[in-house]
Order: structure tokens, then sequence, then C-alpha cells
């Protein structure tokens, strides 16, 4: 799991570097989902599962998560405007890792 969360996030990075911010918020949250995905299922069993943004969501319903990392799901999830803008500044990549650092990332 570890792998496959960097080798997300090292996508991210490299999508930041050619200027396509949209690329790297899909892989920061493909990041955030897989660790999560991994957390629940560690806490629940297996038979929990979804894609990234049903993860994302999840985590930012979960009152036993702290505020800060529900805030970050929530800014992962938010839907960009007509002009592709966020209504906050926002680092994905950071957004992500605050994620996987709380979920234990690959020790899920």
């Amino acid at each position: 799991m570890q792998e496959q969360i960097e080798a997300e996030l090292l996508q991210a990075r490299q999508a930041r570097e050619k200027g396509n911010e949209g690329q790297a918020r899909v892989c920061a949250r493909r990041a955030a989902g897989r660790a999560i995905r991994a957390w629940y299922q560690k806490r629940e069993g297996a038979g929990w599962g979804g894609d990234a943004l049903k993860q994302l969501k999840r985590l930012q319903a979960d009152a036993t998560v702290p505020e800060t990392v529900r805030r970050a799901a929530a800014r992962l999830t938010t839907k960009v405007d007509f002009e592709h803008r966020l209504p906050f500044e926002d680092d994905p990549i950071e957004d992500a890792r605050r994620i996987i650092e709380f979920t234990g990332g690959a020790e899920a």
C-alpha cells in the first residue's frame, strides 16, 4: 500500500512541476483515498471500499477524526467553479499528506 500511495504523491508532484494543478489534485485525492480505505479496512474489516471521493467524504463526516483532517478531506472534495478555481487557496498534496499521516498511510 505504501508504494501505491507514494507513487500517487510522486505523480502529483510531477503534474505540479508541469503546471497541471488539476492532475496534481486528482493524484493527491487518490493517494489520500488509498490511505483512508486501508485505515477503515483495518478498523472495520475488508468489506468497506469505494473510490477516493467516497472515502474522502466518509472521512470528512467521521466525528472521531480531528477537525484539521476533516477539513483537508473537505478541501480535496470541493468542486472547482466555472473558471476552474477553488474558493480557497489550497495545497492538495499537503492535504493528502495530512490525511495519510493521520491514517498511518501504508501502515494501515
